[in-house]
């Protein structure tokens, strides 16, 4: 026995592209973890920038990713190093997070960073620092989504996380905020 439909299905609504303020609405309902993806360009200078696009991929071999924009001034330094560290933030952390979310002022200055055994910076206080070469780079869109192998990993703290929620921090967030300005929102990360 075969059901059938109690009515006939409506055709599918033509295709309309969604506008940036609806993905942020929408896509901001996805609660992720906030991290600083740091590297050193190739003048030597320490860059970074704030990310909360980021995964696991495979674990063998062991691989992530990170998606940032292709226009921002960070990643194409960092691109061109080939190597990176994704510092994991922890949830009191917010001033790491506007310091590396925003394209104003000095990142690093003031800020006591160490430069890690694979040439990388590892930013105080941290979750965990996952230290990657650059190994594959996929245009899409206005980012790049880019794949890591990883080279080490190391757990520095066991406070809570990070978190971003409906344009705040946190998942007790209000749930009309989606402020274009906040940080990394205006900015091009990356």
């Amino acid at each position: 026995m075969t059901a059938e439909p109690l009515s006939a299905p409506e055709a599918a609504p033509e295709h309309v592209d969604p506008t940036p303020l609806q993905m942020r609405r929408t896509m901001g309902t996805f609660a992720s973890g906030v991290t600083v993806v740091t590297g050193i360009g190739p003048d030597g200078d320490p860059v970074g920038f704030a990310c909360q696009s980021f995964a696991s991929v495979s674990l063998e071999p062991a691989l992530v990713l990170f998606c940032a924009d292709h226009r921002g001034r960070a990643w194409p330094r960092i691109r061109e190093s080939g190597r990176f560290t994704v510092n994991i933030l922890a949830a009191e952390q917010t001033d790491l997070c506007s310091r590396f979310g925003s394209s104003k002022g000095l990142k690093y200055e003031g800020l006591e960073w160490e430069l890690s055994r694979w040439g990388t910076p590892s930013l105080p206080g941290v979750l965990t620092r996952v230290h990657a070469d650059v190994y594959d780079v996929h245009t899409a869109g206005d980012h790049d989504v880019v794949v890591g192998r990883v080279l080490g990993l190391e757990d520095v703290t066991d406070r809570e996380p990070m978190l971003f929620f409906r344009g705040g921090f946190g998942v007790e967030s209000p749930t009309d905020i989606v402020v274009p300005d906040l940080w990394g929102w205006g900015d091009h990360w990356g």
